[in-house]
């Protein structure tokens, strides 16, 4: 099967595209690398020709409130007129669990991107994925000040990003399936103890404290959990704990 994965370069698309070559499919990688740019859509026809699918693993730069809702909008439009232009059976696009409740920020983008996908011919499918593990070292290197790094009060499930790659593989080459999945991590866990975990790891910084980001509109829902997966979650290993041993071995 052609596969076309629009955002190749990023975290979750070079995880999938690995997973999909190594399954034997043909992999096209779609990407301002590969001379596309999804945005303005130049280039993407001609990137999307004679593709069977979709994935759609493409991010974003900014975290504006109006800017990333167009850029993610904007994109899923593109890629809709784009892939049923070229005949593409349909469209896999990775997001986030729980943003339906969401305003602001990312999360209004992705939100979006989801709506948009939607309103055109290509039939969708939707992985909606928690936080990735990897996303511990991202809130470090944001929110380290001096020797204390300070996370907002957030719930999480987090899920290896390999995890979310190999079953967004999955949902792109079945014939069937549902139109909406979720996936998560085993465990429920609060976002400041997972990224303390993660600074003892390497040794910095010396403090992790937790606080409340009044002047992050989306603090209240992070929180009290909106971003947890429902019952109906598919739930996948490693855990936490097994990620961290695996990429930064406790020292003798």
């Amino acid at each position: 099967m052609r596969i076309a994965v629009v955002g190749a370069s990023g975290r979750i698309g070079r995880e999938v595209a690995d997973v999909l070559t190594k399954q034997g499919h043909e992999v096209l990688g779609v990407s301002r690398a590969t001379g596309v740019d999804v945005y303005t859509a130049e280039g993407l026809a001609e990137a999307l020709a004679g593709a069977d699918v979709v994935i759609d693993s493409v991010n974003a730069t900014t975290t504006e409130t109006a800017a990333v809702t167009d850029f993610f909008r904007s994109v899923a439009r593109n890629v809709q007129h784009a892939a049923a232009a070229a005949g593409v059976r349909r469209i896999a696009l990775v997001s986030i669990i729980g943003i339906d409740q969401f305003t602001a920020g990312h999360y209004a983008g992705k939100l979006a991107q989801e709506h948009a996908y939607r309103e055109g011919p290509v039939p969708v499918r939707i992985l909606r994925a928690a936080q990735f593990h990897e996303f511990t070292e991202m809130m470090l290197d944001w929110t380290t000040r001096g020797d204390t790094a300070y996370v907002p009060k957030y719930r999480a499930q987090l899920v290896a990003a390999r995890a979310v790659a190999e079953k967004l593989a999955e949902v792109a080459i079945e014939d069937s399936g549902a139109a909406m999945i979720e996936i998560a991590g085993p465990h429920e866990l609060e976002l400041a103890a997972a990224v303390a975990k993660l600074a003892a790891r390497q040794g910095k910084p010396a403090h992790v404290e937790e606080i409340v980001d009044v002047d992050d509109p989306n603090h209240e829902l992070q929180a009290r959990g909106a971003l947890l997966p429902g019952p109906e979650a598919v739930l996948a290993g490693p855990t936490f704990e097994e990620w961290l041993d695996h990429k930064y071995p406790a020292q003798q």
